[in-house]
């Protein structure tokens, strides 16, 4: 009896281990995205050389911006970067391992990695601004570049949204 409940927790305690590492749907969607990506793009010959590899790496993330830009800070590929683990990118990637599995190794790392999520774009045809929050509200019109000063009430944002639509969005979007 006792023995069987050695095994039991033994055989608990491994299936625990090995599916709390692993990716669930969605989990380091900026990650595995940009590394199809940059791998899509990788001049012939530069996969299998690392210096090659991690010298096209810091020439990518210096020209990327958004959700991208804050993934290569934290993988240390761009000059102001606090933290540098871009080995555990560019060996990976130069022994032909996916884009998952190198992501999955840098969640063990950085937590913060797989964290990052592109942000949902907004289908103006269905949308209904009375119901976003009003932070939402603020985000399209940061996105927008604009401003609503004397902005207080959710009803200003939404009026002001409406007000400026025509000049940010395209006919089709309408």
């Amino acid at each position: 009896m006792v023995i069987m409940n050695f095994w039991f927790l033994i055989s608990v305690s491994l299936f625990l281990f090995n599916t709390s590492d692993s990716l669930r749907e969605g989990d380091c969607e900026v990650c595995i995205k940009f590394l199809e990506k940059f791998i899509s793009k990788c001049p012939p010959g530069t996969l299998t050389d690392i210096k090659k590899l991690e010298g096209f790496l810091k020439k990518t993330c210096a020209s990327t911006g958004g959700k991208d830009h804050r993934f290569c800070y934290y993988i240390g590929a761009l000059p102001e970067s606090a933290s540098n683990i871009m080995n555990e990118v560019v060996k990976p990637l130069s022994w032909s391992m996916p884009p998952e599995k190198v992501c999955e190794r840098l969640k063990q790392k950085d937590g913060q990695i797989c964290e990052l999520r592109y942000d949902k774009s907004i289908d103006w045809k269905t949308v209904d601004l009375n119901k976003l929050r009003v932070k939402e509200l603020k985000k399209i019109l940061d996105d927008w570049g604009e401003v609503c000063k004397a902005c207080t009430e959710k009803s200003e944002f939404v009026s002001r949204i409406k007000e400026l639509m025509p000049t940010h969005l395209h006919a089709s979007e309408l």
